[in-house]
């Protein structure tokens, strides 16, 4: 490939490592471990990787030489520091033996189904160190969840002499992984399976998990576009920029960009629910803002919307479950749009029913239609930013004419979503994901599966970090997916209780009335500690 310059010089940083994974490396395990809901189905489904106890590696004085291949599967979407897991992964293995071989499936967990792989050896591994994306092999969003699939790629990892299968991807991704692990497991095949926490979503986080890798980068690529809007926002000083960002399940991005940026108006789904706000109680808060904004001259502002809003609406949340029971009727198989529409409309109960009809037509469709591979509605795909400013003009309109607004409302809308995905890792990234593919080795190395590869401590200096693996199993709980009760790791919503959320409540109300805009700038990778390598403010936040 051709490389940049920063590229280029960024090659040659060496992300560092917590002291344990430093030098030898030996395992100390605590407490048997439990899921933290519905305790009873998720042990009679996973009997064999259910319970394991917490790992915690410590520096040793006799290194591990174990011999072993291993696979490695990039799954779902991307993340800034994949990369730094693969190369992390790749190192350490051939520390602990210069003959063992990493291989890479290509296009996700499909390319092990299907038998599509290829090496990585140091000459591939050097050319994607510390870089952005997942186009060293690619990824998919494939489900592993049939036999058929396990027995498949079971002929592969025992032609290339693969002991274990590294799964780096989110929930869903991790959860497929834990899965494999308890087949192969009570298969007894030898095969190890272990998983890596990615998300730039921020929402695969717990107690053991202390943030998901690539929300970092993600968080500081989208808040210094943030910024330069809200630059040239209090520039022109004649729009009211709406801008959606993404986070379907949670609000953790539109969060951390709010603290990073601060808007005048920044939308937490979860508080929403929480205070059972109906869509015309979100237009009325904005349009309260403009006139507040308007009456001190001030004719401009920004908005910041999380991706999955619509969703946490309460009566659009209730439509939306109803929705996703009826469309996973097998009538509703094979039916066109109109006739899907029809369907649904005659299944879905009377309240539900007015509230699909009040919503504008295309939206309606949308929630209606399109689903994604895990049964999902694709808010991506709803404009949000675009119906709340247009829903925010009508009002302002009536008050217009009221004698309550005085004021001018002309608004832009903007979508960041893929514009942080693959953006280049932070050192936070670099380090942290570097890190996570060195434990997932060490985890393979004791023969542990059925792990997911965690780094704690993360607000400390990179020495200081705590690194270890924990059961999926323990993250796990029962809910509906496609009309029917599945395992699945617990997804991490905004705490309104929590350090993060409160010091955004404290300041909004001036953040609103106010001009306080922060311009955070690119991320920075050479240059003083406290401007390269900071974390996030959630994260700084949660662990003060």
């Amino acid at each position: 490939m051709e490389k940049s310059a920063l590229q280029k010089a960024r090659a040659a940083y060496q992300p560092k490592l917590p002291k344990a994974l430093q030098g030898a490396v030996k395992v100390k395990l605590g407490a048997p471990t439990q899921s933290v809901g519905n305790q009873e189905e998720i042990k009679k489904l996973f009997p064999n990787t259910y319970g394991m106890p917490i790992v915690e590696f410590e520096p040793a004085t006799e290194a591990n030489t174990t011999k072993m291949n291993v696979g490695i599967i990039l799954s779902g979407g991307q993340a800034p520091g994949g990369h730094n897991v693969i190369t992390g992964l790749f190192d350490q293995i051939k520390k602990l033996n210069p003959e063992n071989r990493l291989f890479g499936f290509i296009l996700g967990p499909g390319g092990l189904v299907d038998h599509n792989y290829m090496e990585l050896t140091k000459d591939i591994i050097d050319e994607y160190r510390n870089t952005g994306g997942f186009d060293m092999i690619g990824s998919g969003r494939t489900k592993l969840e049939k036999v058929e699939q396990f027995e498949k790629g079971l002929e592969i990892i025992r032609q290339l002499d693969i002991k274990a299968i590294v799964i780096i991807g989110g929930d869903d991704s991790n959860t497929n992984a834990c899965v494999l692990a308890e087949y192969y497991a009570a298969k007894n095949y030898g095969v190890q399976v272990i998983g890596c926490p990615k998300t730039i979503d921020g929402d695969l986080k717990n107690d053991q998990i202390e943030t998901s890798f690539g929300f970092d980068t993600a968080c500081k690529t989208y808040s210094e576009l943030i910024g330069n809007i809200e630059r040239d926002c209090n520039s022109a000083r004649k729009y009211w920029h709406f801008i959606k960002v993404m986070g379907r399940s949670a609000s953790h991005i539109a969060l951390e960009c709010a603290l990073q940026t601060q808007p005048n108006i920044c939308l937490v789904s979860e508080e929403v629910e929480a205070k059972e706000q109906s869509l015309d109680d979100i237009v009325t808060y904005i349009a309260n803002a403009v006139c507040v904004r308007a009456a001190e001259g001030n004719n401009f502002g920004t908005v910041i919307i999380p991706e999955g809003l619509i969703e946490f609406i309460p009566a659009i949340k209730k439509l939306i479950a109803q929705l996703n029971d009826v469309l996973a009727l097998p009538e509703a198989k094979g039916l066109n749009s109109e006739e899907q529409i029809a369907f649904v409309k005659a299944h879905i109960s009377a309240e539900n029913l007015a509230v699909f009809n009040s919503l504008p037509e295309g939206v309606a469709r949308q929630l209606a239609l399109d689903r994604d591979p895990h049964g999902n509605v694709q808010v991506s795909l709803i404009e949000t930013e675009k119906l709340l400013s247009s829903m925010v003009a009508v009002k302002l309109d009536e008050w217009k004419k009221a004698g309550k607004f005085t004021g001018k409302f002309s608004a832009q809308h903007h979508f960041f979503g893929y514009e942080g995905r693959c953006a280049a890792p932070s050192n936070f990234d670099a380090d942290y994901c570097y890190a996570l593919g060195t434990s997932a080795a060490q985890l393979i190395a004791n023969g542990k599966t059925g792990y997911m590869a965690i780094v704690k401590n993360t607000t400390a200096p990179a020495e200081q970090w705590i690194a270890g693996g924990v059961p999926i199993t323990m993250m796990m709980n029962m809910e509906k997916r496609n009309g029917e009760m599945k395992p699945v790791i617990r997804k991490a919503l905004v705490e309104l209780d929590g350090a993060p959320f409160k010091t955004f409540a404290a300041q909004r109300d001036k953040w609103a009335k106010d001009t306080c805009y922060v311009y955070p700038g690119p991320i920075q990778y050479w240059g003083p500690t406290e401007v390269c390598d900071q974390p996030t403010k959630t994260l700084a936040l949660e662990k003060a």
